[in-house]
């Protein structure tokens, strides 16, 4: 079974969501017979670059309220960060542009699978929230790729040109298809959507909906009691005869 899931690196709920889904995979029986792949979502395409102020400052300046204000509404999206094991610095993490972590993302994927795809993810978020790196940097991108094991040609490959460019720009289109404004957004075996970054109980739920639905259960027709008399089975115990 696979789980499609959309995210920025820039995103505090997308971090939140992440652990949230793995804790429900965590309690899942099948767990190892589920796949998880990531795709890409800018928040925030137009973030420059080059970082020139911290995301407080932007959001302040984008919806209002002052610092302050931010700053409050970020401490409690941090204790719930805190709930789910996550330490995050969101008071000095930068306004910036995550495309080219995106594109390595996908770069991850195509070379080593789901799970190099799914160490990297890790890495980059832990390296944004938890660290406060510039994620935009193409020097942070290299030691981020090179920890988890990505080829150092490769990065600069990708990071030198525009690899994967085209790729990111389908996977938010793919998002605005199924109807995604905001992340995370999550597609359980291809059938059911959840957004935001829901309870553990929600995914919990959902992992075991769609997995009853793709294992079919059998519905027995009549039985050696109830069924025509020449309708006889053979058990451990032996054969019935017709009647008996």
């Amino acid at each position: 079974m696979r789980i499609d899931v959309w995210s920025d690196i820039a995103c505090p709920w997308c971090y939140v969501g992440k652990r949230r889904l793995e804790s429900a995979l965590g309690g899942f029986e099948h767990a190892e017979d589920v796949e998880v792949v990531w795709h890409s979502f800018e928040l925030d395409p137009g973030a420059p670059d080059t970082p020139v102020e911290t995301a407080t400052a932007a959001l302040a300046r984008k919806y209002g309220g002052g610092p302050e204000q931010i700053a409050a509404m970020q401490d409690r999206v941090s204790q719930i960060a805190e709930g789910e094991g996550l330490d995050y610095r969101l008071g000095e993490t930068l306004h910036l542009n995550t495309r080219d972590a995106h594109r390595l993302v996908h770069l991850a994927l195509e070379t080593g699978g789901p799970q190099l795809q799914g160490r990297l993810k890790e890495a980059l978020l832990d390296a944004y929230f938890v660290q406060a790196r510039d994620v935009s940097d193409a020097d942070v991108l290299r030691e981020v790729a090179a920890q988890v094991g990505l080829d150092a040609d490769a990065v600069t490959r990708v990071l030198e040109g525009e690899e994967y460019d085209a790729a990111v720009t389908a996977d938010v289109e793919q998002a605005r298809a199924y109807g995604a404004n905001g992340v995370p957004f999550f597609v359980v075996d291809g059938r059911y959507g959840i957004s935001g970054a829901q309870p553990t109980e929600v995914f919990a739920g959902a992992l075991r909906q769609a997995w009853s639905e793709r294992t079919p259960v059998l519905q027995t027709i009549g039985s050696a009691q109830g069924a025509a008399d020449d309708a006889a089975a053979c058990g451990p115990d032996g054969c019935e005869l017709p009647g008996s």
